[in-house]
């Protein structure tokens, strides 16, 4: 390479993990990243909450504790954002695209809540603006979505995009141990934050999901627009009746078109069967499946999160941005032209397992089938076990619409010879 290739500044906002793995690689691979990007990529300043910590692989002289002098800095060409939150990073990253510097950030609560507006800005001061490491992190998926299947008409997205819920998930499965248990055991290894809510409520996939639905179907979505629900409630119960019907809960972000031509984009636990790809993605993987008209189905496996895989996705953006800079021209911007409506959670069709404790005595499961069929939901498979004064009904029902289920549920927990409804999940895949 020429003594007189150019060379560009990199600022960076944020140091934790991630940020301390892109700093040593940057080093490390310094002569690889210029052959590939075109341009040296020179790491010149990063901005961090307390100055006093010790940050392997990035000299004190690098660091600063005020965030604006990088932004704003006219020598860096280039931010990555790896701070995390809404504020102050959405105002630093506009700061930044309105000073001309491309941008880089794996801020997926950020981008599903202001895309719209990081987009319209970068748009406007014709810099790039990318995210791969926003969702799975070192799964290529965003990429591929946005180029490589852009000819194409994507149907549906459906994925496991966190891994603390998944690893959770897997052991209750494996070893039938509870969930309380195993989210202690997640938070001792690492896998689970001290406040795990983000994850097992799943806020985390929601934002996730957000962002691949618009990119799937060409539409804005934010994370309200996401129904989400957790694996909070999910019991040892639960995974063993799934696991005697041949299936593994997992919670999946799923992003479809419905019949209606609108998007439909929810977060909740799933059973799916065992043979679906997604049912052997184990512990702290992540794995998206997208089905596509002429590309059929493809999947996307890899680790979903940490220091070094995520970093791995931040640095294909940064030499993808080097490229533009040093040949000319300008990445991929927001596709949101088809502007394609919600879909009402109500009016979404799926399948539903039904577990109830009800009176062991005649006449209950006509009773239960009766109010079933009057609210429109067709039964497919039932089966009951007593235990004493009680007996456990477990309903699995044909596709039905979500306004229906709620309704049946509603008067199945109304009704006299039901003592509990004990739980209500969905089934992925159509009944055989």
């Amino acid at each position: 390479m020429s003594s007189a290739v150019k060379t560009l500044n990199v600022g960076m906002l944020g140091c934790g993990v991630v940020g301390s793995s892109v700093a040593r690689l940057l080093k490390e691979d310094s002569g690889d990243f210029a052959e590939r990007s075109g341009a040296h990529l020179t790491l010149v300043k990063v901005a961090v909450r307390d100055l006093s910590i010790e940050r392997e692989h990035v000299p004190k002289t690098l660091l600063t504790d005020d965030a604006l002098s990088v932004v704003n800095d006219p020598t860096i060409d280039i931010v990555i954002e790896v701070m995390g939150g809404i504020e102050p990073a959405r105002q630093l990253i506009l700061n930044a695209i309105k000073n001309g510097k491309s941008i880089i950030t794996a801020n997926k609560a950020l981008l599903a809540l202001h895309g719209a507006e990081l987009f319209e800005a970068a748009d406007k001061n014709q810099v790039d603006l990318y995210y791969e490491a926003a969702v799975g992190g070192a799964i290529p998926i965003l990429r591929p979505m946005r180029e490589s299947i852009v000819g194409d008409h994507v149907h549906r997205v459906m994925g496991i995009v966190n891994g603390t819920t998944n690893y959770i998930l897997t052991k209750m499965d494996e070893e039938g141990r509870a969930f309380d248990e195993v989210l202690k055991e997640a938070q001792k290894l690492g896998f689970a934050e001290s406040d795990p809510t983000a994850d097992i409520e799943g806020h985390d996939a929601a934002a996730k999901a957000a962002i691949l639905a618009g990119l799937a179907f060409h539409s804005r979505v934010t994370s309200s627009d996401v129904y989400c629900e957790g694996i909070s409630k999910i019991s040892a119960r639960d995974v063993a009746v799934a696991r005697d019907m041949n299936h593994v809960i997992k919670l999946l972000a799923i992003a479809e078109l419905t019949d209606k031509d609108q998007v439909s984009v929810r977060v909740h636990p799933t059973l799916i069967s065992r043979q679906h790809p997604l049912a052997s993605v184990r512990n702290a993987f992540n794995a998206v499946f997208v089905e596509a008209e002429s590309a059929g189905e493809l999947m996307f496996y890899g680790r979903g999160a940490g220091g070094a895989p995520t970093a791995s996705a931040i640095l294909g953006d940064l030499i993808a941005i080097a490229r533009n800079k040093t040949r000319g021209g300008e990445g991929h911007g927001e596709s949101d032209y088809a502007d394609l409506s919600i879909a009402p959670i109500d009016d979404v069709m799926s399948r539903y397992l039904i577990r109830l404790d009800v009176a062991d005595k005649p006449g209950v499961l006509a009773t239960v089938a009766q109010l079933f069929a009057s609210h429109n939901v067709s039964i497919e498979t039932v089966r009951q076990s007593g235990r004493g004064d009680s007996a456990e009904l477990i309903v699995a029902t044909h596709s039905a619409p979500e306004s229906a289920l709620k309704k049946t549920v509603a008067a199945l927990a109304k009704s006299d010879v039901v003592k509990s409804v004990e739980s209500v999940l969905r089934i992925e895949g159509n009944s055989k």
